[in-house]
């Protein structure tokens, strides 16, 4: 496919097909489907696509539902903007540069970069590591503006911010969505910066969405992230839903909200406020200020499993489970294979939750971390389990985040309390052995085959 697919692409006029989709959305989508198939010449997208037209050739299929809802309440502009940089640059232009990158480096390397604009945070959240460090780490523009740089070349388009509370830089990241236009931007962030003016900014770059913390409805998030910050944060809400902006949220469930966050009052709370996705972790112990104890129970986890899958068929929320849903990403997809952390210090980590590293973006280029020892661990043992409801290494597989570590020259990244990664690992082993059997069993009943 290659650069002729993307010349085809271009020359066939597919960033013009937005106009024709807001004409008829429902009439020509499948001519726009079948004209990818036509330029699909190697067949990269087309079990997908196939996927996607029987989705919308059934009127009460909930993905269809979706899209339709999507679609009408998205302002204009930014549906544009997603389309092109999402799907035209992120999906289509960004696979065919990393696979030549990947080829070419023998490395992973990845779809998304997640990194931290500062380890400030407005908020001192319980079981949060980022309240320990306070403002003393931040990355200057100019150092994430060539991260984004460096990324581009390799093939990368979409980046996302977390922290500390990545909106305490709010004009720099503006700034960044202005310098790359070509590019998508997610924040991660509790919502309680979020105010008229930067909502306005947002309608008018248009390539950047929140993802704003959640922890259940006020009870279970104001106990967690302190008093009015649901308040705050159903008042963010409300501003990005007036302008018709692009948004989600991220949900933590842990052994206190699990029951709460994975309620179909919750979610139909989470699209009434226009929440268009929702990414759901579960609790990771990391940290000095870690709390095993609020690790969800395997029982619960079993839940949040059954109710994601039930209300995808129902519900127009895209939803992703970032441990229950390894079945759809093969795994693990951190170290690389399809996204990377840099933290405030500028130390590059194989995930957000996972604090070791043996490369600094400031003494190393994006490329040479993807094949620095600890990078290079990940992608000889990915996937670290042939059940992919046990796709993490430190969570669900016993000491194999460890034993990767201490095979590498990297260290903690943890600037106040650095943690051995064995210590870490006894925090998460109960856990892993808990969750085995349960997971197998579910894997059993859903693959039989396998």
């Amino acid at each position: 496919m290659g650069v002729k697919f993307m010349n085809g692409l271009k020359s066939s006029g597919l960033r013009t097909a937005l106009s024709y989709l807001d004409a008829n959305p429902a009439k020509n989508m499948d001519k726009l489907l079948n004209w990818g198939l036509k330029f699909d010449k190697k067949g990269n997208y087309t079990k997908e696509i196939h996927g996607i037209q029987a989705a919308l050739a059934d009127p009460d299929n909930n993905w269809n539902i979706l899209v339709q809802h999507l679609w009408n309440h998205l302002d204009k502009g930014q549906r544009k903007k997603f389309f092109e940089n999402f799907f035209v640059n992120g999906t289509f232009k960004s696979k065919i540069k990393l696979d030549e990158s990947r080829k070419k480096y023998h490395c992973n390397v990845p779809w998304a970069i997640l990194m931290d604009p500062t380890s400030a945070c407005n908020l001192k959240c319980t079981g949060c590591w980022a309240a320990d460090y306070g403002n003393k780490m931040n990355m200057s523009y100019e150092t994430l503006n060539d991260i984004i740089r460096q990324g581009k070349e390799l093939g990368t388009y979409f980046y996302i911010y977390s922290g500390g509370e990545p909106l305490i830089r709010k004009k720099d990241i503006i700034r960044l969505c202005e310098a790359h236009s070509d590019c998508m931007f997610l924040a991660f962030t509790n919502g309680t910066l979020i105010d008229e003016a930067f909502a306005d900014e947002m309608l008018r770059v248009k390539n950047l969405m929140p993802a704003i913390s959640l922890e259940g409805f006020e009870k279970e998030t104001d106990s967690r992230r302190g008093e009015g910050t649901f308040k705050a944060i159903e008042r963010a809400m409300d501003l990005l839903q007036e302008r018709k902006l692009i948004f989600g949220n991220s949900c933590c469930y842990t052994r206190t909200n699990t029951e709460v966050v994975g309620s179909e009052a919750y979610f139909d709370y989470m699209i009434d406020k226009g929440s268009m996705f929702a990414w759901f972790f579960t609790y990771i112990p990391v940290g000095v200020n870690a709390v095993p104890e609020l690790m969800a129970t395997p029982d619960q986890r079993k839940y949040m499993y059954h109710q994601i899958r039930a209300f995808r068929k129902t519900k127009p929320i895209f939803t992703m489970d970032f441990w229950n849903d390894g079945e759809f990403v093969n795994g693990c997809i951190a170290g690389g294979r399809s996204y990377v952390h840099i933290n405030a210090n500028g130390d590059i980590e194989p995930c957000a939750f996972i604090h070791y590293s043996d490369a600094n973006i400031h003494d190393k280029t994006l490329l040479e971390a993807y094949q620095s020892p600890l990078f290079m661990q990940y992608k000889q043992n990915q996937p670290f389990n042939k059940n992919m409801l046990r796709p993490c290494p430190l969570l669900d597989n016993a000491y194999k985040l460890a034993e990767m570590v201490n095979k590498t020259a990297a260290k903690s990244t943890d600037l106040e309390h650095p943690e051995e990664v064995d210590d870490l690992s006894q925090k998460t082993i109960e856990a892993a052995r808990n969750w085995k059997p349960v997971a197998d069993q579910l894997w059993a009943q859903s693959h039989p085959e396998k």
